[in-house]
């Protein structure tokens, strides 16, 4: 079990990211606490309660939110904060084409999405649910996945998400301009008359294997915990994942 001691005090932050909560759990909407229950079945309670703590006294200095990740730096015990990563797996283009057609085929629900109210009915192809939709870094020494550094920056996404639900479509790598036009794209025309049985349907070519990149197709919590077993820490295991998935695109081209 590591010994947090040896690690030192937390040094203070002047001007970090506020929490809204003080006690208890944080979150108050369900998909700021859809998120953040993905992410406590992930992590062991002792990161998580020292998570709670960093994020309440405002080590989390900065984050950002862009497609598929939040990246954040936060303060811990060494003079220079930590680099902390939340990535989330994005969307296949197959799953965007569900979820495009669960909204299209629900009066006003667009009308929703686009005022940035989430409806509840898109949580199942939006929420990650498992270590192969959510994966975290961070520069700390704590070998810990995800780290207590990782856990703050979640805490403050879920309350950002109470807020922001909509931040999720950008999460998964989906922005609202490219929904719009997914959701325009596959609407039918309405000029066009009725053939219900379909004799003048014309029937589309044979469909031709779709391949996706090899990264894509792994585990990463099974690649993540390969590359542990070979490397000394967690940074370097993140590295090596990393320079795995350069590599291949180099050679592929992809």
């Amino acid at each position: 079990m590591t010994d947090f001691r040896e690690f030192g005090k937390r040094r203070p932050v002047s001007g970090g990211v506020p929490a809204r909560s003080r006690r208890g759990g944080f979150a108050r909407t369900f998909w700021g606490r859809s998120l953040l229950d993905a992410v406590e079945r992930l992590a062991e309670p002792g990161r998580i309660s020292r998570g709670r703590t960093y994020a309440r006294a405002g080590q989390v200095v900065s984050y950002t939110i862009e497609p598929g990740a939040v990246r954040a730096e936060v303060q811990g015990s060494q003079p220079r904060p930590f680099t902390t990563t939340c990535d989330i797996r994005r969307l296949r283009p197959d799953e965007v084409e569900l979820l495009i057609e669960l909204i299209r085929s629900a009066p006003g629900m667009l009308a929703r999405v686009v005022s940035g109210d989430l409806p509840r009915e898109l949580a199942p192809h939006l929420i990650p649910e498992t270590a192969a939709d959510i994966d975290f870094g961070c520069t700390c020494p704590d070998p810990g996945w995800p780290c207590k550094h990782a856990v703050a920056v979640a805490c403050l996404l879920a309350e950002r998400l109470d807020e922001h639900p909509r931040d999720l479509l950008t999460l998964r790598g989906l922005g609202i301009d490219a929904l719009i036009r997914g959701i325009e794209a596959s609407a039918p025309d309405p000029g066009e008359p009725a053939d219900p049985y379909g004799e003048a349907l014309e029937l589309p070519a044979l469909p031709t294997p779709e391949t996706q990149p090899a990264p894509d197709d792994l585990d990463p919590a099974l690649l993540r915990r390969a590359l542990r077993m070979l490397c000394a820490d967690e940074t370097d295991a993140a590295a090596g994942g990393r320079a795995l998935v350069v590599m291949y695109s180099e050679m592929t081209g992809r």
